[in-house]
């Protein structure tokens, strides 16, 4: 058998690898051992670039594992090796360094001469190179070893082709039917940690990730983030994990809004390095979760320190369920205001009913009670009439205060007595002036309409006090005078002329809202003495 037979047979053996079911880097190794032995090369690789064009695998033969890791880093297809990438052509070179593209070898690499490489395509896509070096017998590869490695170099590249078609096909159906097990559980009511649990083991599973996290704005505290949810290496630790807005790269996804990938978390200064020892992180990709538009929250998925590092198409995947999630807790939150409302809808049913029914039926016993004690001649029939009639007022009263409970945003009658200590408390904390204060309940309870605006004025007041009486006490009260309710806040400060021109809008602003409620304002003050203010209110 000729020379020629013989590698033409050895290319046929190439051609029934690639019919046979074996795994890709099995199919790659036996290619470029088989263009070695045909060429009678000395040393030969094939490197496959990923989607950034740069190397992402690397085969090799002629070279023991041994002197592989002392080479150290593999190469990312610069040089000539880059060459065979961007002009997809062959290069026969009798001697390497005489190429003014060469950009040399790194420390402890095997000596090479020459050269022979080709792009490995299929389709017209170049998927990589292949190229041997140091002809055994030869000072160069001869045209006949061109040829043969550009029928391998295709061979590789339908290779290549078809393993990332299977892959594609297959990440595709299983990014379907993680969409539609998500979607399934938002749309069955499941709780939104649970949801959240699995779109981050979705994402992991889909990216081949070691780790994957959530991380979501931390419940009552403003600004702070915290890890809501994670799924694989380290999950368990990391959970609950506080997260700090500045000084991560989750808070920085989560302000601008755009996804990062880091090549090596354990060493980029960006990232939070507690969390990133904690979960042994590397390679790491971070997408922003967005509701209504505004991010908050990121999806991020890492590989452990050392471990292979994520493409383009695994940053698309992963924002594709970080769209997944933000749908989540948009569908969540929408759930919870819809139950929301819907218990207002109730309570302010039965709160309708109250008023409507039993509230206007004591009413009316009760005037009918006290049409019966002005007929009546006798003071004690009188007296016990008049004890249920204020009965049936205190009943009144309770269920108005039941009402109003029911209908959250209404101040109800016993609120109010409270809101305005809450105030007078806290203009004490922040002000520093003794605050007091004097609220007859029942009062406040007859005031309740108009709670509001009540909280409102009092506010205003103790804002002027704060701002410019220069005070060491001063004291809130609320009392009946007459059939007026008063309102009065009252201070030991500096006082001022109350007939100069006003310094600014303050008692302007509490006479309009005390005329707007169908009150009436009043400003004592006389300088050195402090002030009073005073609102009367019909009742």
């Amino acid at each position: 058998m000729t020379s020629r037979e013989n590698r033409n047979d050895q290319l046929l053996e190439s051609a029934l690898v690639l019919s046979a079911d074996l795994p890709l880097q099995v199919v790659l190794q036996r290619i470029i051992e088989l263009a070695v032995n045909l060429t009678g090369a000395r040393y030969g690789a094939l490197g496959v670039v990923g989607s950034d064009g740069r190397l992402r695998d690397f085969i090799t033969t002629g070279i023991t594992p041994e002197e592989r890791q002392a080479i150290g880093p593999l190469p990312v297809g610069e040089g000539i090796l880059g060459v065979l990438i961007r002009e997809a052509r062959p290069v026969r070179l009798r001697r390497i360094s005489d190429d003014p593209r060469h950009v040399g070898f790194p420390r402890n690499h095997p000596l090479m001469e020459s050269f022979l490489g080709a792009p490995v395509t299929a389709r017209g896509q170049v998927f990589g190179n292949i190229y041997l070096t140091e002809k055994q017998g030869a000072p160069q590869f001869t045209a006949e070893d061109e040829a043969a490695l550009l029928v391998l170099a295709t061979q590789a590249g339908v290779a290549i082709e078809n393993a990332r078609l299977y892959e594609e096909t297959k990440r595709r159906g299983q990014w379907l039917e993680a969409v539609r097990e998500i979607s399934s559980a938002i749309l069955a009511g499941a709780e939104i940690d649970g949801v959240l649990q699995t779109i981050a083991r979705r994402a992991r599973e889909l990216v081949n990730a070691a780790t994957a996290t959530i991380v979501t704005p931390a419940a009552g505290e403003s600004g702070s983030l915290t890890i809501k949810v994670a799924d694989g290496a380290h999950a368990a630790e990391l959970v609950g994990l506080p997260v700090p807005t500045e000084g991560s790269v989750s808070g920085d996804v989560t302000r601008d809004g755009r996804p990062t990938v880091l090549a090596d978390a354990s060493r980029d200064d960006r990232a939070y390095q507690p969390m990133v020892a904690l979960g042994n992180m590397g390679p790491m990709v971070l997408v922003p979760l967005v509701l209504r538009g505004r991010p908050f929250g990121t999806l991020a998925v890492a590989n452990a320190v050392g471990g292979a590092a994520f493409d383009e198409e695994a940053v698309r995947l992963v924002e594709s369920f970080a769209n997944q999630a933000s749908v989540a807790l948009a569908y969540g939150r929408a759930q919870r205001e819809l139950n929301r409302l819907s218990v207002l809808d109730e309570r302010e049913r039965i709160g309708r009913e109250l008023h409507d029914g039993v509230i206007q039926s004591l009413f009316s016993v009760g005037m009918g009670l006290q049409a019966t004690a002005a007929r009546s001649r006798d003071p004690e029939v009188e007296s016990r009439v008049e004890a249920a009639v204020a009965e049936i007022d205190r009943a009144i009263r309770d269920l108005r205060n039941y009402i109003f409970g029911l209908r959250p945003g209404i101040l109800a009658d016993r609120q109010l007595e409270q809101a305005l200590e809450d105030l007078a408390r806290e203009f004490e904390e922040k002000s520093g002036v003794t605050t007091v204060t004097d609220i007859d309940g029942t009062v406040a309870a007859e005031l309740a309409p108009r709670a509001a605006d009540l909280v409102q004025l009092t506010r205003e007041a103790l804002s002027n006090v704060g701002r410019h009486a220069q005070a060491t006490t001063c004291r809130v009260s609320l009392h009946r005078q007459d059939d007026e309710a008063v309102l009065e806040i009252d201070d030991d400060g500096q006082g001022f002329d109350t007939g100069a021109p006003p310094a600014g809008q303050g008692l302007r602003n509490l006479k309009d809202r005390g005329i707007a409620i169908g009150g009436r304002v009043a400003v004592e003050s006389k300088a050195g003495e402090g002030t009073t203010v005073q609102i009367a209110i019909p009742i």
